[in-house]
């Protein structure tokens, strides 16, 4: 299976970092891929397995699952085979390490195994749903869960950083099953595994002078984490030690109660603003300290004082549903959609650095997140774009235009979800968006259009002498809505008022140029973008008509577009947004949220509700 197409170098700032939706692959692509998932499935069904599923996908690899004949549940990690053969030894590497691991918390490792030239690794399954997927349909856990998951986190590292200590060197919620109904945890990937080079006081590990002579002891054996939620020690490439699955745990922790997608936006929304028991609070905010000595002192309390947690009572207390801080629309059609983003990210939030601290260090993680996206940011901008990223997890379509000036956050948006089941979850996550925007203190703006992959059309061509020219059966798809009523209908946010992106790289021909003039004309809201590859050219839209009887003016305009864009020349990227008032929400800035713990007498709370 190839891996996905990968963007040319000048479009590498198009996508947010996850891998690319099915629906933006090439034809040829999308269909090997697909072919490939239909083998793996035939091939583990002749095993005797059932219900067989495609449950994850990473940089270095494919997750299966499915039931045996015994009806025990297995999932079976499959390398990517068109990575160079050192990495691919890695499974290998990581069924060693797992088999290492004997604990009620960790499914254990069944076999390894070579099918050719593919190695496979099948271990048990853990039961229950991933965090990142709980999290992304309930929005921050309450107290009483995330109580929970930390005393079992807690356990976990006591007992892997006993005798000679291993470290998991990737806890994030995506890595952590959880089973709702039986409370119960379990850590899965074990892919950054390694055995500890020091120990949580900064100590050699190796129990005598000879292992001590005969390990390095100047260079890291750490693999890179998701940079979303590893400390500081491990991203720069120091020893491996149990401290940096102790600061997996703390971002995990945090992002969990606070609905994130990451652990950099503690300054603004520190653990202590979030509705945590105090003690668990305050520890999470000195565990992601920039001050070393205490982060370690805070990693030491935790795993003490959650041996007593579970003393604790914590009720879920009733909230009042959350009011967003900028307008979220429910669009009444149930529709499937792959939600992508596209921003400007890359020209307001990169400042260069030269000087990288892991310039050096060779790792497909580092490449996916870390080198093209974050290099020199600010933690709370890193926050603000894993935010971004987070919101166009969901069933969204739209945009937002947000505008950084001296007297405050200027946020214009149309933001709408096809599901309304969502909406208590994404509100949380656009709000969370935009405190962060307030805890960024620049001059500046930052765009992001939201669309639906699958409404993406694909123009290919044999080489770059040959024009793309679109099939006579495709047309650019728009939605016809009402007006919102509580909005000014008069001010319209144009697509050109802002001028020209810097990102944008790609000279679209007057002939398009003067359509989209047009458009602008109508009641619409939406994004038009075109992507140019050398022999692939992909026209990503989303559009909604606000004004219903322009309906054959506008679809005739957006069929004059396509039949344009054989003049397209030369490759990139050029994006259009519009969004349908100028109604822009004003914030203050703010340095950090202020505290907010669960009540030291939830007893109290409770009665007072039902009196």
């Amino acid at each position: 299976m190839p891996n996905s197409q990968a963007p040319s170098p000048e479009l590498q700032h198009f996508y947010i970092s996850e891998e690319q939706s099915i629906y933006l692959l090439k034809a040829d692509d999308a269909r090997k891929h697909r072919a490939w998932i239909r083998l793996c499935k035939q091939q583990l069904s002749k095993l005797g397995y059932s219900d067989i599923e495609l449950v994850g996908k990473g940089a270095y690899g494919f997750v299966f699952a499915g039931i045996n004949s015994h009806g025990q549940a297995h999932v079976f990690k499959f390398s990517r085979i068109t990575l160079p053969q050192q990495i691919q030894d890695r499974l290998e590497e990581e069924a060693y390490m797992l088999s290492q691991v004997i604990h009620p918390n960790v499914p254990p490792v069944i076999k390894f195994e070579h099918v050719g030239k593919q190695g496979i690794l099948v271990m048990a399954r853990a039961p229950g749903e991933d965090l990142d997927k709980l999290c992304l349909r309930h929005g921050a856990l309450p107290a009483r869960i995330i109580v929970s998951i930390a005393r079992q986190l807690a356990q976990i590292l006591n007992y892997l950083h006993n005798g000679r200590p291993l470290v998991h060197g990737d806890i994030k919620p995506s890595n952590l099953v959880y089973d709702m109904e039986r409370d119960h945890l379990s850590l899965i990937d074990w892919g950054s595994a390694v055995f500890a080079q020091r120990d949580g006081e900064g100590n050699p590990v190796n129990g005598n002078v000879m292992d001590l002579l005969s390990s390095d002891q100047q260079h890291t054996n750490a693999r890179m984490g998701d940079v979303y939620f590893i400390g500081e020690e491990q991203l720069s490439g120091a020893l491996s030690s149990p401290r940096f699955d102790e600061q997996g745990v703390a971002a995990t922790l945090y992002a969990l109660a606070s609905g994130q997608a990451s652990r950099f936006g503690s300054k603004v929304i520190p653990a202590s603003s979030i509705g945590l028991p105090i003690e668990l609070a305050r520890t999470l905010d000195g565990m992601l300290s920039e001050d070393p000595a205490t982060r370690n002192r805070a990693g030491d309390y935790f795993l003490k004082s959650m041996a007593h947690s579970h003393r604790l009572h914590l009720p879920d207390l009733p909230t009042a549903p959350l009011q967003p801080e900028i307008p979220v629309w429910t669009l009444k059609q149930a529709k499937d959609v792959e939600t992508v983003t596209y921003s400007s990210r890359k020209s307001f939030l990169r400042e260069h650095n030269e000087d990288e601290p892991i310039e050096k260090m060779d790792d497909l993680q580092l490449e996916k997140y870390y080198r093209n996206f974050m290099a020199g940011m600010g933690d709370t901008e890193k926050g603000f774009i894993a935010a971004v990223s987070r919101v166009g997890q969901y069933s969204l379509v739209g945009g937002l235009a947000i505008h950084w000036q001296e007297s405050g956050v200027f946020i214009d948006s149309n933001l709408a979800t096809y599901n309304a089941e969502e909406k208590a979850a994404l509100i949380l996550a656009v709000n969370n968006m935009v405190t962060l925007a307030r805890g960024i203190r620049r001059i500046g703006v930052f765009k992001a259009c939201f669309f639906n992959a699958r409404d993406t059309l694909h123009l290919e061509r044999d080489d770059t002498s040959q024009p793309f020219r679109p099939s006579p059966d495709q047309q650019l798809p728009f939605e016809v809505g009402d007006v919102p009523s509580l909005e000014d209908k008069s001010r319209l946010h144009s697509y050109f008022e802002d001028g020209r992106d810097p990102d944008e790289n790609l000279e679209l021909p007057k002939e398009i140029m003067t359509e989209l003039g047009w458009i602008n004309q109508i009641h619409h809201t939406g994004c038009i973008i075109f992507e140019v590859l050398p022999n692939h050219m992909k026209i990503h839209s989303y559009l909604r008509l606000l004004n219903p009887r322009k309906q054959a003016a506008f679809r005739a305009s957006l069929d004059r577009i396509l039949s344009h864009v054989d003049k397209i020349q030369g490759k990139g990227v050029s994006g259009f947004m519009k969004l349908p008032y100028k109604n822009t929400r004003r914030f203050q800035h703010i340095d950090r949220k202020t505290d907010h713990f669960y009540p030291r007498n939830p007893k109290e709370v409770m009665a007072q509700l039902d009196e």
